[in-house]
């Protein structure tokens, strides 16, 4: 049986382990420059973001982690920054499942969107995105300055 819950303080290994295989599948491992007492401390003691996981016999096999966001337009928005469920999970309706629980917990929020990213080159997303009937927007164009410190 596959649960779906908040996560809680000791998630932050398996969260962050999770991080690592979706930075592998997105070819991109060196990138990563998080660690797991960031991670804690900004899930659980700073609350800059929060993240619900999946389960499976105690084991946690994916995660989604988002955060309160702001449109000047909108006012209230809620942002996904990472959706992963583990390889060998896929297939199984658990990526649905987070999904719909991070769509809940926009509406729980009174966000007035719900906002992600997906590189244009993984299709196994993109038709994941289009199954759930969501607006995936081609116009914009993400921009982005990263800090070595």
């Amino acid at each position: 049986m596959i649960t779906i819950r908040k996560a809680k303080i000791g998630d932050e290994t398996a969260i962050f382990h999770l991080i690592k295989e979706l930075a592998i599948y997105e070819k991109e491992p060196q990138e990563v420059s998080n660690t797991i007492p960031e991670l804690r401390n900004h899930l659980f003691e700073e609350k800059l973001c929060s993240a619900i996981v999946a389960s499976k016999d105690e084991e946690i096999i994916g995660f989604a982690l988002y955060y309160t966001s702001y449109s000047t337009w909108k006012g209230k928005c809620l942002y996904l920054e990472d959706f992963f469920v583990k390889q060998e999970h896929r297939k199984l309706g658990v990526g649905s499942m987070l999904f719909k629980n991070i769509i809940k917990i926009a509406e729980n929020n009174k966000a007035k969107r719900l906002d992600w990213l997906v590189l244009d080159w993984n299709n196994p997303a993109i038709a994941f995105y289009k199954k759930h009937k969501t607006e995936l927007d081609s116009a914009w164009i993400c921009g982005r300055i990263t800090f070595k410190n």
